[in-house]
């Protein structure tokens, strides 16, 4: 432990006490929001990010330790181990390192050079080796036997025998390592004949780059190309390299000189390198590749969804979701300021049925009945028609009835919730398609809230996420939930099972307890009541409690991030200003004057004790944004409405290695290229942009046949941009002449209907 402690000391930049320490909770069960927020004494202030990296880290290194012993007992068992042998094995750093020491005395089936011992070649080996001047063909006739009837046949034997032990030869083995990470190309060739189906990764038909700097999503692209039988990779390095290769296999035969033995050995360097090392060195290189790309692909995807989770919410206000859909109709649900499903319909304004000023009139009764404030409209099919339509049905509304804003979101994995067992069991009596749109407006007023009941992998903020190791994405998505969730806090009386099984300490079997709990004996009046659910002991209350909400409870200090082991310190903070606590909480400037040091104790230093002035301060703070939303530009609702030089305001939704995909309200996500983000270079797309962050772009390219948007945010619209033009988003020539907004001839007709459906709204009201 000693030795793991201190390398993951060096790579967290922390010391080796602190890891100890970490690790220590963390084996005792404790999460790591609970380390990272409650037990800062105990580990030295070590943050979420560097206890994530410690638990990846351990893992990995406790199963090299682990690995470690079981080659020490294995060569030990055969007699084998020496002093230097042992140091060999204690300093190797990696798994592969490991392996290559343990190469030789691994348990191995049959080989050729086995069998070539057996027929009695190794001395003709070691005589090659030492008389450089002989000639191997002479060396070889006194080693002739009935199983080894020809020199061709005994030098072949004594190759295989050196062969073996340069694949064997560790340092060798290190050294090319290194050279091909340094050197190796990677190419890609298409496989005859499947030019036609494999159009779509035409790019990488006839395509060499260096190894060490193939960036993942190219990586994965030509992997899952090979997957599917369209070309063919390999990785090596130039005609040069090969070269030097072979001469550093040569050199572990010392073939410095000229004569007859040099010359052969020099042959079977090239050889062993040729047929053994390069093929194997080729696999070992696949396989790294492979494993970079996904976890630099998974890292993507958890900043991508962490972002995401931490988006602004809009708040606890009554919602209208809209699910758009022509044929099908445009499912709605009400959902009241607790996210409690109120009422639905399914309007019908688009083609066949054409039913408008029914769909607008549904629309305003909706808004009057149940005091709608926000409209969440889903950014699918129909997506700025729905927006339309609802835009001209806010004009409409009376002066009394106060207009609500209108929101478009992202509707990935609405339909993957509303399919599922969580859905039925929230939703059992109401159709699947109207469930969607409940989602839609849930996930306005709260993203995280919303968010945590769909497989991460159906947001749609991935990449490649189907073609990595699908245990290492689940973890790393998990983790990311995990950190989010207790990082903003969760209110125990409104809180969802789903949204509760990712608290510190819980899970879904204890958060489905909670629930039931609640729903059987009201809401709970103080976090100790969690003690009374059933299972849920003093452990997990500990790792829970700090995380968990209560507003308006008993105790005051419920309603903030406080663990409840640390009250007596609040108190007697609170105490020392001798004024009641909710005079105090929530009121800057009431502590000032107070200093960390005077509340200091046995248990609780200074660390926890100016968290708890801060909680003081801004009880339950929220570490999200303010709620922000991007306004699509009036007219540009298809990707054929737009033009090179259009200015627009835009969602970004998704993040990747080479740029940010930007959601303008077209149907088609517009990319910004790495290059484009920014008036400067920019090495990593994270810098600059995040999911769900508002953005201004300015349009470079468009093409309409495969469906592409080329996108800018450089200040004088992109390097790449083919014409400098002025914005035109809202012009009328560049709106359509007739859209599914249009009644007809009369269309002025819609007021009246409007009209009716409001005072008849209002009146049930």
């Amino acid at each position: 432990m000693d030795r793991i402690a201190r390398i993951i000391a060096a790579e967290i930049n922390a010391r080796p006490e602190q890891v100890d320490a970490a690790v220590k909770l963390l084996d005792e069960g404790a999460t790591v929001p609970f380390v990272a927020r409650y037990r800062k004494e105990a580990t030295g202030g070590l943050d979420d990010t560097q206890l994530r990296t410690l638990a990846d880290r351990l893992t990995y290194l406790r199963e090299l330790e682990a690995r470690r012993e079981t080659i020490l007992g294995s060569i030990r068992d055969q007699g084998k181990l020496t002093d230097e042998l042992s140091l060999s094995i204690a300093r190797a750093e990696t798994k592969a390192q490991l392996e290559d020491i343990y190469l030789p005395y691994k348990p191995k089936r049959r080989t050729k050079a086995m069998i070539a011992r057996e027929n009695g070649l190794e001395p003709l080996a070691e005589a090659i080796l030492a008389d450089r001047r002989a000639e191997p063909e002479a060396l070889a006739e006194g080693y002739l036997s009935e199983t080894v009837p020809t020199t061709k046949d005994a030098l072949s034997g004594a190759r295989d025998i050196l062969a073996e032990r340069l694949t064997e030869d560790a340092t060798l083995l290190g050294e090319l390592r290194a050279f091909l990470h340094r050197e190796a190309m990677l190419s890609a060739k298409v496989i005859e004949g499947q030019e036609q189906a494999g159009a779509k990764f035409s790019d990488y038909f006839a395509h060499s780059e260096k190894w060490a700097t193939t960036p993942s999503h190219r990586a994965l692209a030509m992997l899952r190309a090979q997957k599917e039988g369209v070309v063919t990779l390999d990785i090596a390095p130039d005609a040069d390299g090969a070269a030097r290769a072979e001469t550093m296999v040569a050199a572990r035969l010392e073939t410095r000189g000229s004569g007859p033995g040099d010359e052969w050995l020099r042959k079977v360097a090239g050889w062993t390198w040729r047929v053994k090392l390069s093929l194997s060195m080729m696999v070992d290189l696949m396989g790294d590749l492979r494993a970079r790309a996904q976890e630099e692909a998974i890292q993507v995807f958890a900043r991508n969804l962490k972002d995401l989770l931490f988006a602004a919410p809009a708040g606890a206000r009554p919602t209208l979701g809209l699910d758009p859909g022509i044929r099908t109709g445009v499912k709605a649900a009400v959902v009241d300021a607790t996210g409690k499903l109120v009422a639905t319909d399914t309007l019908y304004p688009f083609q066949p049925k054409n039913d408008l000023r029914g769909a607008q009139a549904s629309i305003a009764r909706m808004i009057a009945q149940h005091g709608i404030e926000l409209i969440a409209i889903g950014n699918g099919t129909a997506s700025r028609e729905t927006e339309r339509m609802v835009a001209e049905t806010l004009k409409l509304l009376p002066k009394s009835v106060k207009a609500p804003t209108k929101v478009v979101v992202s509707e990935a994995g609405a339909s993957v919730y509303s399919a599922s067992e969580l859905a039925a069991r929230e939703f059992p009596g109401l159709d699947v398609s109207l469930r969607g749109a409940v989602s839609i407006a849930r996930r306005l007023q709260d993203p995280l809230a919303e968010l945590v009941k769909i497989e991460p992998k159906s947001i749609g903020v991935g990449q490649y996420q189907h073609d990595v190791d699908q245990h290492r994405l689940g973890q790393m998505l998990e983790a990311v939930i995990e950190d989010v969730v207790n990082a903003v806090g969760v209110d125990l009386n409104t809180a969802s099972a789903p949204l509760l099984a990712h608290v510190s300490g819980l899970g879904p079997g204890l958060a489905e307890a909670i629930v039931a709990h609640r729903d059987v004996n009201g809401a709970f009046a103080a976090r100790r009541d969690l003690l009374k659910v059933a299972r849920l002991g003093p452990r997990a209350f500990e790792q829970c409690a700090g995380f968990l909400r209560i507003r308006d409870g008993k105790e005051p200090l419920d309603a903030s991030a406080v663990h409840p082991e640390a009250y007596e310190v609040a108190r007697r903070i609170v105490s020392a200003c001798g004024r009641d606590i909710r005079q105090i909480m929530g009121h800057e400037g009431a502590l000032k004057g107070l200093r960390a040091e005077q509340f200091v104790t046995d248990t609780f230093g200074l660390p926890t004790v100016r968290d708890i002035l801060a909680e003081l301060e801004k009880p339950g703070r929220d570490p999200r944004p303010s709620f922000v939303t991007a306004s699509f530009a009036d007219g540009v609702e298809d990707i054929t409405d737009l033009r090179p030089g259009m200015v627009l305001e835009g969602t970004v939704t998704n993040v990747a290695a080479f740029g940010a995909f930007v959601d303008i309200g077209v149907h088609q996500d517009g990319l910004v290229h790495v290059s484009q983000l920014a008036d400067r270079f920019v090495k990593d797309p994270h810098e600059v942009v995040k999911t769900g962050q508002v953005v201004k772009v300015t349009v470079t390219e468009i093409d309409v046949p495969r469906k592409r948007i080329g996108l800018t945010m450089r200040k004088d619209g992109g390097a790449s941009a083919r014409q400098e033009k002025p914005a035109r988003s809202g012009s009328p020539k560049e709106r359509s002449p007739r859209g599914p907004m249009q009644s007809g001839p009369k269309g002025g007709g819609n007021t009246g209907a409007l009209g009716a459906a409001l005072q008849d709204a209002l009146r049930k009201r």
